[in-house]
C-alpha cells in the first residue's frame, strides 16, 4: 500500500510547487526533470573494469560481420515456446515508419538512419575496440530452458550514438566451463569482486533536479583477479551479435537499444558464464545444472515514494538508502549464486513524471471531463519519452541494483509505478483518454478472458515432472480486507476528500492530480480483495484449484506492492463448524500460500496503517466457503529481527526480499523472507515458510 505518511506527502507537495516554474534550454525547449548522460567506461554494469586486454581463454577472431536486420522487433521466441496466440497489431496513435528499413525509432528528432550512419554523424572519438558509449546495462534476462536442455536468455544495453562505433555491430562474447567449480568466497566478496556500496571517487554523470539526491551508479570495486582453474576440455565460448530493437531520438542526441540473444547448453552441474561486451569489462552470471532446480530471489517496490528522503534509509557504509538490501542480496549471491531475479512490480517509481513542464497544462485542467477530452500533443509525447528514457536508464544503472541486474538474469512484471501511480485503477473514461490509453487492466477488471485463457493453456502444457508452480501477482490475493476504508474514501460525504479537492487546509496532496479522488483509493482499488474485484478473484482461485488438482501440482502465489511482508493461505474448509479434522496440507490441493515480499527499497507504511492491517489479519472470511475454501494469514513473525516478541505476528513492516529454493530431500519449496535487521544496516534476518509437495491422489 503506497501510503508514505503525512510528512512525506507534505515534502512531495513542496517539490511539486517548485516544478511549477519550469526551466527552458538554449533551444527554446523545456528542460526535463531528469537528464541522463553516458556512463564512465570503467563502471559499466556497476563493477569497476579490470585492466584492458583480451579474455585469457578466448579471443574474437577477425572482424565480426554485421548481422542481418530482422523486421520483427519483438523478442524472438525459442522453438520450445508454444505458438503465439495474439497476433501483432499496430496500436492506434503509434508511430510506424513502414518505409524505413531500420528498427523502431522515436519520431521526435530527424529522419530514420542506420546505427552506423547515426554514429558517424554524431561525432565523438571512439575509444573501445570498437568503443561503445554506454548509457545503461548490460541488463540480463532469463527466458526459458528448452526440451534439449538449452538455457535461453538475453542481454540488453543502451548506447549513445555520439562517440560509439557500430561498424562492426556490437558483439557479446561468452565463455563457460562445465567443469569449473562454482565456489563461495568470504561474505562481502563475489568471486574476487568487492560488493561494497560506498560511492566511487568518480563524479556523478547525471543531472537530476527532482529534489532527490542523484543516484550513485558507480560503486568502488576492485577488479576480478582470481583464475585458479585453467580451462578444461569441456570449455566453450560463443559470440552473440547485437540487434537493434529501438532507437530513441531526444534533445541530447540519438540512443540505440541493443539486444543479444544468449543460448547456453546446460551441463551436469551449476556453472558460471562469463561475458564481455566488445571485449570490455568481464561480468558473470550463473546457470543451474541440467537437473538442478533454480535458486532465485524475489523483490518488489525498488524505489521511494514521492517525498521520502532516501538518506533516512542509508546506514553506515552505504552510498544511498537504495543500496542496503541489494548489498545483502548480493552477499547471499556471493555465497550461493542466484540463477534468476524475479521483479514483482514497481522495479522503479515514475511518479516524478508528473513534474515534467509540458504536462503542467494538462494537470492544471480543472475538471476530469477536460482531462478526458484533452489531446495527446506532440509536446506531451516528447516529454513522456524524454522522462521515461532518462529515468529508466538512471534507475537500472543505480548502485547495487546495477550490479544485481548485470549478474543475475531478471524476470520482471509491471505494476503501476513502473508507469505512473495507480495506472489501471482509474475510471474507464479517464483510462481510455488520449493521454492515458490503458491496456486491458480496468478499475473493475484485472485480466481479460483472453489473458486467462492464454495463462491456463500454458499451465496445462507444463511437463509431467513439474511439482511446484509459482504465480506472480503484483497485488496480494490472500490479504486483510480494507473494504471499510474503500467505502469511506468513495463516499461523497467524506469531509477530508471534499476539503482536499478544494485545496483547503493544505490537504490538496491527499487527492490525485487526475480526477481528484483520494490518493489512497487507487491503491485499494488495485487489490484483489477490493469490492470491484471480488467475483473475479474468487473465480480465478477456483480455476487455479481445478488446475492444481487435475495436474497434481502445488501452486503458490507470490506478491508485492504493499510495502510489508506477510504470508496468507488458502485451504480446504473444515466442515462441522470447525470441529471436523483439518486436511493435512500435504494432501490438500486447495492449500496455497500467498507469500508477500515488499519492499526492497521503499519505506514501510506508517505505524497506524500497519497496526490496522495487523488487527484485520486474523479475521475470518467466508467469501469462498461456498466452494469449500477457507483463507487466513500465517503468524510467521512472532519475534522481531532483534529477538523481541511481537504482539501482531501477521505483518512485518520492514524492508525485505525473498530467497526461494527447493529442498531436494523433502520436496518442500522454501521461501526465506529476508527482513532488514535494522533500518539501513544492510543485513537481514530470515523467516522461513514452506510450500509442501503435492501428495494427493
Amino acid at each position: 500500500m503506497d501510503e508514505p505518511g503525512y510528512h512525506a506527502r507534505r515534502r512531495a507537495a513542496k517539490l511539486d510547487a517548485y516544478y511549477q516554474q519550469p526551466q527552458v534550454g538554449s533551444d527554446g525547449r523545456y528542460l526535463g526533470v531528469e537528464t541522463v548522460t553516458p556512463l564512465n567506461e570503467p563502471w559499466v554494469g556497476g563493477f569497476q573494469a579490470q585492466a584492458q586486454g583480451q579474455m585469457p581463454y578466448a579471443q574474437l577472431q577477425g572482424r565480426v560481420p554485421i548481422p542481418p536486420y530482422s523486421s520483427q522487433t519483438g523478442y524472438p521466441e525459442p522453438s520450445s515456446h508454444p505458438p503465439t496466440w495474439i497476433p501483432e497489431i499496430k496500436i492506434p496513435g503509434g508511430t510506424y515508419a513502414d518505409y524505413s528499413p531500420y528498427p523502431g525509432q522515436s519520431p521526435h528528432y530527424g529522419p530514420p538512419m542506420s546505427a552506423v550512419e547515426r554514429a558517424s554523424m554524431s561525432g565523438g572519438s571512439p575509444r573501445m575496440d570498437p568503443h561503445l558509449q554506454m548509457m545503461c546495462g548490460p541488463l540480463l534476462r532469463y527466458d526459458t530452458v528448452d526440451d534439449h536442455g538449452v538455457w535461453h536468455g538475453a542481454a540488453m544495453v543502451v548506447t549513445a550514438d555520439a562517440g560509439s562505433q557500430y561498424d562492426p555491430h556490437p558483439m557479446l562474447h561468452l565463455e563457460w566451463d562445465p567443469l569449473r567449480p562454482v565456489h563461495a568466497t568470504v561474505a562481502g566478496h563475489q568471486r574476487g569482486r568487492s560488493i561494497s556500496s560506498m560511492p566511487s571517487p568518480i563524479s556523478a554523470v547525471s543531472s537530476n533536479t527532482s529534489g532527490i539526491p542523484p543516484p550513485v551508479p558507480y560503486p568502488s570495486t576492485p577488479v576480478i583477479t582470481s583464475r585458479s582453474y585453467p580451462p578444461s576440455h569441456a570449455y566453450q565460448q560463443t559470440d552473440a551479435p547485437g540487434h537493434e530493437i529501438w532507437v530513441y531520438r531526444g534533445p541530447s542526441g540519438s540512443f540505440t537499444f541493443w539486444r543479444f540473444l544468449i543460448q547456453i547448453p546446460l551441463g551436469p552441474n551449476e556453472m558460471g558464464v562469463r561475458y564481455r561486451l566488445n571485449m570490455g569489462q568481464e561480468l558473470e552470471f550463473f546457470v543451474p545444472g541440467l537437473n538442478q532446480n533454480m535458486r532465485w530471489a524475489a523483490h518488489s517496490c525498488n524505489g521511494f515514494s514521492a517525498g521520502i528522503n532516501p538518506d533516512d534509509f542509508r546506514g553506515p557504509g552505504h552510498a544511498s538508502g537504495y543500496d542496503p538490501l541489494w548489498k545483502d542480496l548480493l552477499d547471499k549471491h556471493a555465497q550461493r549464486p542466484f540463477h534468476a531475479l524475479v521483479g514483482g512490480g514497481d522495479q522503479l517509481y515514475c511518479d516524478a513524471m508528473m513534474r515534467e513542464p509540458e504536462l503542467q497544462g494538462f494537470l492544471g485542467l480543472k475538471t476530469p471531463k477536460e482531462k478526458i477530452s484533452a489531446p495527446l500533443t506532440d509536446e506531451i509525447a516528447l516529454a513522456l519519452d524524454r522522462f521515461y528514457f532518462s529515468h529508466y536508464c538512471l534507475e537500472f544503472r543505480r548502485g547495487m541494483f546495477a550490479k544485481a541486474n548485470s549478474s543475475i538474469p531478471m524476470v520482471n512484471m509491471l505494476d503501476d509505478h513502473d508507469l505512473i501511480d495507480g495506472f489501471g485503477s482509474y475510471p474507464d473514461d479517464l483510462q481510455s483518454s488520449p493521454v492515458f490509453k490503458t491496456a486491458e487492466r480496468k478499475k473493475d477488471l484485472v485480466c481479460s478472458q483472453t489473458t486467462y485463457d492464454r495463462v491456463f493453456w500454458h499451465l496445462h502444457q507444463l511437463p509431467q515432472q513439474v511439482k511446484h508452480v509459482i504465480i506472480q501477482l503484483g497485488i496480494p490475493i490472500a490479504y486483510p480486507r480494507m473494504n471499510f476504508l474503500e467505502t469511506v474514501l468513495e463516499s461523497k460525504f467524506n469531509p477530508f476528500t471534499a476539503l482536499a479537492q478544494n485545496g483547503s487546509l493544505g490537504l490538496s496532496n491527499f487527492v490525485n492530480k487526475f480526477n481528484k479522488d483520494p490518493e489512497l483509493l487507487d491503491d485499494l482499488n488495485d487489490h484483489w480483495t477490493a469490492k470491484s474485484h471480488k467475483r473475479e478473484r474468487n473465480w480465478f482461485i477456483e480455476q487455479v484449484q481445478a488446475f492444481s488438482k487435475a495436474r497434481r501440482i502445488r501452486v503458490t502465489f507470490l506478491s508485492g506492492d504493499v510495502h510489508c511482508a506477510a504470508v496468507g493461505y488458502f485451504k480446504t474448509l473444515a466442515r462441522g463448524g470447525g470441529k471436523a479434522p483439518a486436511i493435512d496440507p500435504l494432501g490438500d490441493h486447495r492449500y496455497m500460500l500467498n507469500v508477500v515480499t515488499s519492499a526492497i527499497v521503499n519505506t514501510p507504511p506508517p505505524a497506524a496503517v500497519l497496526k490496522t492491517v495487523g488487527m484485520l489479519a486474523d479475521r475470518p472470511h467466508k467469501t469462498m466457503h461456498y466452494c469449500d475454501t477457507d483463507e487466513s494469514m500465517i503468524p510467521l513473525f512472532r519475534t522481531d529481527t532483534d529477538g523481541t516478541s511481537l504482539k501482531q505476528p501477521y505483518i512485518m513492516g520492514k524492508r525485505n526480499y525473498t530467497s526461494v529454493e527447493l529442498d531436494e530431500q523433502t520436496g518442500h519449496l522454501n521461501f526465506d523472507i529476508r527482513i532488514e535487521r535494522a533500518k539501513g544496516v544492510g543485513e537481514t534476518v530470515g523467516y522461513l515458510v514452506q510450500a509442501p509437495p503435492p501428495c494427493w491422489v
